[in-house]
């Protein structure tokens, strides 16, 4: 059986900067309106304990995602990956990834196209 990859997203440290998709759009030259990852927004909204809030942000891959076969093949990571600020981007076999999101108290989700 092949080995299946994807990619382990830290959601408690994303920012929300959008540097992924900038990133993935540029190495693949995608148009408007197409994204190989695409960045959803979760809140803001009050939580019950008054001034605290909730704002949580979601890296998504889409159809278009390939997870850069050409920088893989040169033995190089994803576009997202690399270029993602807060480094909570990781590629990855799908045990490894699922080992380390074990690993993680916080909210953590895995990709695969």
């Amino acid at each position: 059986m092949a080995q299946k990859y994807g990619l382990l997203i830290d959601n408690y440290w994303c920012t929300g900067c959008h540097t992924c998709e900038i990133a993935c759009k540029n190495e693949h030259d995608l148009p408007i309106g197409q994204y190989g990852i695409k960045m959803l927004v979760n809140g803001p909204w009050e939580l019950r304990e008054e001034g605290k809030w909730e704002h949580t942000y979601y890296p998504v891959i889409t159809e278009y995602c390939d997870f850069c076969a050409d920088r893989l093949a040169q033995g190089e990571v994803p576009s997202c990956q690399f270029h993602c600020l807060a480094s909570v981007i990781e590629y990855g076999p799908l045990d490894e990834l699922a080992k380390k999101m074990e690993e993680l108290d916080r909210r953590a989700t895995i990709l695969i196209p």
